[in-house]
């Protein structure tokens, strides 16, 4: 067995689900958003503001670079955006299983209607802002993905148990 990789759209359940997943799995879990933080020295939003999302998505793609170089397996949770490079949709698939945590625009506005630190949603309308931008990502989830998993309406054993059947 290699790396799972679980993206998705912000507020999927990417970390929660990758770090029950890891328990299961017996992997060590591994979040990319933290990890560049921690490098960084600064949260996701600082980084945005300070530095702008084109150096945030280089941060990524460098990221999977070395995650590649690891010889261990893991969990990973990737930032929902990096998918939006061909580069890193590639290195991805490279990297290990790679498997959509697919939710619709109402759960993830729900989940995130009250979280301020989502650079992307902040001003008006963010319900508005996550149907768009779900719009433009959808297809390249599905491209990006070699599994999809609904998540939608889902016990947490559910979804781990799904993703079990398609990677094992």
């Amino acid at each position: 067995m290699s790396n799972v990789i679980l993206i998705g759209f912000m507020g999927c359940g990417k970390s929660t689900i990758g770090k029950r997943l890891s328990y299961v799995l017996r992997k060590p879990f591994l979040d990319t958003d933290r990890m560049i933080e921690k490098k960084e020295d600064m949260t996701i939003s600082e980084l945005f503001d300070r530095k702008g999302e084109e150096y945030f998505r280089d941060m990524e793609t460098a990221c999977i670079k070395e995650l590649m170089e690891e010889s261990g397996e893991y969990v990973i949770a990737v930032g929902g955006g990096i998918v939006l490079r061909e580069e890193n949709r590639r290195l991805l698939k490279k990297l290990g299983k790679v498997i959509y945590l697919r939710a619709d625009a109402d759960t993830i506005y729900e989940r995130l209607k009250k979280d301020n630190t989502r650079p992307l949603l902040q001003g008006d309308n963010p319900r508005e802002k996550i149907r768009t931008m779900m719009a433009q990502r959808w297809d390249i989830y599905e491209e990006a993905s070699q599994f999809v998993v609904d998540v939608d309406g889902k016990e947490f054993e559910d979804i781990l148990k799904e993703i079990g059947e398609k990677i094992l």
